[in-house]
């Protein structure tokens, strides 16, 4: 009689692997901290300068953290894959000249966000192929794309610069504007969040990723097409990027081939302090909003007080040297754990 073997059970994301319970509880727990330690921030500055949450003061808030909060969901799905991309500060600022360049000549500003994220995602195919089919460590690929994206740019569009006077009225006017103390930016960074998030925690493909980032070698041998979904994240990672860098222009209306010099460590940083760990396949899209938005209120509270924006840096390197001990004191608390169960399971099967 002929066997056959049943095929292995695709892994669960890390809340539904063995301790992940406890793991997805220490990781919200983690993320309640943040949005507690944000706020407490933010009350302790209205009691110092009582104009800081004004309606105008939270509008200000929303908006220096939109553009953050929209690439760090991109990077955390990258980072969630065991992988990093180091890119996206350029492609933002490409993307952003781009989209500026054809509004310039007079074009659709819908289609010059699209043509923006097509190009933001044509940048996330490169590196995901490079990284899935080519077996190259992502830090070296995108650190190569990085400076080719930076060198194109400054080829392409040299020392040129658009301003909010080469742009149509009513695209930078949405930049700026919405409903009350909610810009229209945030509205539109809250939907691309949720649905992100949505995608990772309920379809198959989503959950692939965390199994990936838990355990490439696993994921592989439960037949998670692991190339595909390295690709599927690059990609989204990409498009995100571009999408922001349009944003960028609305929101600011200026840019020039510096623009995003620097900004992939700003985006690493608030993922890392969102709580999702650089080792891959922990995590959440909300807690890397958080993230960003902490180190946005903390760009804006600092001159508020008085304090030098020298001190900024400083702070950010702090949060993330201090995320990442937290990340693996977590790790090898949960090890343990996971250890001592599977000790005392052992010990009752004994008996």
């Amino acid at each position: 009689m002929t066997m056959t073997a049943k095929p292995a059970p695709a892994p669960a994301p890390s809340g539904a692997a063995p301790g992940g319970g406890l793991l997805d509880r220490v990781l919200k727990v983690r993320e309640l901290a943040i949005a507690v330690v944000l706020v407490l921030m933010l009350l302790a500055t209205q009691l110092d300068n009582s104009a800081f949450l004004s309606e105008q003061g939270i509008k200000d808030l929303l908006l220096n953290a939109t553009i953050l909060v929209l690439v760090g969901v991109g990077q955390a799905t990258v980072v969630i894959t065991r992988n990093v991309d180091l890119s996206v500060g350029s492609t933002l600022g490409v993307t952003a000249f781009a989209a500026g360049e054809f509004l310039r000549g007079g074009g659709n500003p819908l289609l010059a966000v699209l043509i923006a994220v097509a190009l933001g995602a044509g940048f996330g195919v490169v590196n995901g192929l490079l990284v899935s089919l080519g077996q190259v460590p992502a830090l070296v690929v995108t650190l190569g794309t990085l400076y080719i994206i930076r060198g194109l740019d400054s080829i392409w569009f040299g020392s040129r610069q658009i301003t909010a006077a080469d742009l149509p009225a009513g695209f930078v006017s949405f930049g700026r504007d919405g409903l009350g103390a909610l810009p229209y930016l945030a509205v539109l960074t809250a939907v691309v969040l949720a649905a992100a998030a949505y995608y990772l925690r309920n379809y198959r493909s989503g959950r692939d990723m965390y199994a990936l980032g838990s355990s490439p070698e696993a994921a592989r041998l439960a037949g998670v097409p692991v190339r595909r979904r390295i690709l599927a994240a690059y990609v989204l990672c990409g498009a995100l990027a571009g999408l922001a860098g349009a944003l960028y222009l609305a929101r600011f209306g200026n840019v020039d081939s510096g623009t995003g010099s620097g900004y992939e460590l700003t985006v690493v940083s608030a993922v890392v302090v969102g709580g999702v760990a650089f080792t891959g396949g922990s995590g959440s899209l909300y807690g890397a909003a958080l993230g960003a938005l902490l180190l946005t209120s903390i760009n804006s509270v600092l001159p508020s007080i008085g304090v030098s924006s020298v001190w900024v840096q400083a702070i950010d390197g702090t949060l993330l040297l201090l995320a990442i001990a937290v990340d693996r004191v977590v790790a090898l608390r949960v090890a343990a754990v996971l250890r001592k169960r599977a000790a005392q399971t052992r010990s009752a099967h004994h008996d």
